[in-house]
């Protein structure tokens, strides 16, 4: 994995290792040490390149060609390869084919997307049994807690109320989720619900001078963010959940 600014990493350092156990442990199980990775909606390449630079085969399907043509200049610049292909979250099985994937990523999808549900029946599919799928989404909560910390009361009561987690039209996510409307959608689409982290419960709410001024702020708050990540109470305020699911094996 190439180096990254640590202010950075601070926001994706629990979703990284995660990634990284998960291939590890996959890589272990299969007896393969390449596998063949999709993320769907990766757009310019921020998990994609580092992934490819592992060694496995990684697909960035995204709707956006502006995206997809950053992708091939970041992973030109690594010295890797990514295949780059346009295309839906709700399509990703014509666009990659069924049974495809060891692992499929999904972050920061199903809040814009159309139909949540028939997004994830389709990576579903694109997953090989056994195989996992990664979801990142905003959570519903945190965006009360930070809506009430910036002072926007009313805001913050409009979120809970929000069948889509928003506080007006001028909100700029489409919606968002708890951890239990994740299972929800997880098992819907026929995939077994795994762990569910939380991600930034505190990166978000660090004022960015502490970080960055103080001597080893960075590498004490990523240690932090690991360890409430499972906790039973504050991981459910992160400004993020990340929820691991899995394909049965027939």
């Amino acid at each position: 994995m190439t180096d990254r600014p640590r202010s950075r990493s601070t926001r994706t350092a629990v979703v990284w290792e995660i990634l990284r156990d998960v291939l590890d442990e996959t890589a272990k199980e299969s007896g393969r040490d390449r596998l063949d990775v999709v993320d769907a909606g990766g757009g310019t390449g921020g998990l994609a390149v580092p992934l490819a630079e592992l060694g496995h085969r990684v697909t960035v399907v995204d709707a956006s060609p502006d995206a997809l043509a950053g992708l091939e200049r970041r992973a030109a610049e690594a010295g890797v390869t990514v295949r780059a292909a346009q295309g839906d979250a709700d399509g990703l099985p014509d666009v990659v084919g069924p049974d495809s994937a060891d692992l499929v990523i999904c972050h920061s999808v199903l809040e814009y997307v159309d139909d949540p549900a028939t997004a994830l029946a389709a990576i579903a599919r694109t997953v090989r049994p056994g195989g996992a799928v990664s979801v990142l989404a905003a959570n519903q909560v945190a965006a009360v807690l930070h809506r009430a910390l910036a002072g926007h009361f009313e805001d913050a009561r409009r979120v809970l109320s929000s069948a889509q987690g928003r506080w007006g039209d001028r909100d700029p996510v489409p919606r968002r989720f708890t951890s239990g409307m994740l299972a929800e959608l997880i098992e819907a689409a026929g995939l077994r619900a795994g762990p569910v982290h939380g991600v930034r419960v505190f990166a978000d709410l660090v004022p960015s001078g502490i970080i960055d001024g103080e001597r080893g702020a960075a590498d004490e708050l990523v240690a932090l963010e690991r360890a409430v990540s499972m906790h039973p109470v504050l991981k459910d305020v992160a400004t993020q959940l990340h929820a691991l699911a899995y394909r049965r094996r027939s």
